[in-house]
């Protein structure tokens, strides 16, 4: 027997969310079984896990995108048992078990090596937020963006993929601009690597389509409005990754930033990359990520607070990234 979430559907389409224990022969028929130590709560998960948003594809299910653990029986061969690993993407959580859970079954090929310095619950404190945030970065990147070429501007700053830009940003050495709604978060971002802070209200209202050039590239977690006006305050030839949604999946803008200031938006989906390209993300994270800076972003709840909080999560009172011990 081992402890998981389990959500189910009731009769009138309404999610239900329960603490369980669950016997083994539960599990899926795949080809590497992994005792779970630490999942997280990301923003996907608190809407699986409310019934709010259709993230969920398949009933009953087991929520929960990231993972990591220990694997305890392998039927593949390039995995063996006490191989530490990390899992994020792929559909779990939303059409296969995930991570929630003391125990998970998966496909071989879902799994990557934990790299060092991090072990399991560092692995983490990054998870999905982190992977994302690196692709995101890895996009500036690509287009040609180097410290010293001017601000780069993150939404979303104290949230979690946020949080991790700006460690990371200012790790490489780029002048950082972290926008949020939460002004006592200040110092914290100040710390991760922040220059300067900008009111969540100086970006999130409507906006003209083309403003004063400010960034030379963004990281933008928001969506919605928050996102055309970054595109629209993009200077010539710069470059938005856009990673996120929490105010909203509409992009109210213009062509204008594209077609007058040469301006690259770059979409990033963490869900299906390529096993090279995930290798990438954690190497730049392993070399620029300093694990001390990155347990200052953390809060750790057990598996049985996880129902609970996710409201939390949903309404913004979150800072940084949540840690979820399964053991306990």
């Amino acid at each position: 027997m081992f402890k998981a979430i389990l959500l189910s559907q009731t009769e009138d389409k309404k999610t239900r969310a329960e603490l369980l224990d669950l016997d083994e022969s539960r599990l899926p028929d795949r080809d590497v079984t992994v005792d779970v130590e630490y999942s997280t709560l990301n923003y996907k998960d608190a809407l699986a896990l409310t019934g709010r948003g259709a993230v969920v594809r398949a009933w009953p299910l087991v929520p929960g995108i990231d993972l990591a653990g220990t694997v305890s029986a392998s039927r593949s061969a390039h995995w063996k048992a006490g191989d530490q690993v990390v899992v994020t993407g792929w559909g779990l959580g939303e059409s296969h078990w995930g991570g929630l859970a003391q125990k998970a079954r998966l496909d071989a090929g879902w799994l990557l090596k934990i790299p060092a310095p991090f072990d399991t619950r560092s692995a983490m404190a990054i998870a999905t937020a982190g992977f994302t945030a690196a692709l995101s970065v890895m996009a500036l990147q690509r287009h040609g963006l180097k410290p010293g070429d001017g601000e780069v501007l993150v939404t979303g700053a104290a949230g979690g993929v946020g949080s991790i830009a700006v460690a990371l940003l200012g790790s490489l050495g780029y002048r950082v601009v972290a926008s949020t709604g939460r002004p006592q978060e200040a110092g914290y971002l100040e710390r991760l690597g922040a220059q300067r802070i900008v009111e969540r209200a100086d970006l999130s209202q409507a906006g003209k389509p083309l403003q004063k050039e400010l960034w030379a590239g963004v990281v933008d977690t928001v969506g919605s409005h928050t996102l055309a006006n970054a595109c629209a305050q993009t200077r010539f030839h710069g470059a938005v990754a856009a990673c996120g949604l929490a105010q909203g999946g509409d992009f109210p803008t213009t062509v204008m930033p594209f077609i007058l200031r040469g301006v690259t938006l770059y979409g990033i989906n963490s869900v299906l990359e390529p096993d090279d390209r995930r290798r990438d993300a954690w190497a730049l994270m392993a070399r620029h990520l300093d694990t001390k800076l990155l347990d200052s972003m953390v809060s750790e709840i057990g598996l049985s607070e996880a129902i609970a909080y996710a409201p939390r999560l949903l309404a913004g009172q979150v800072r940084g990234r949540t840690v979820v011990d399964v053991r306990r």
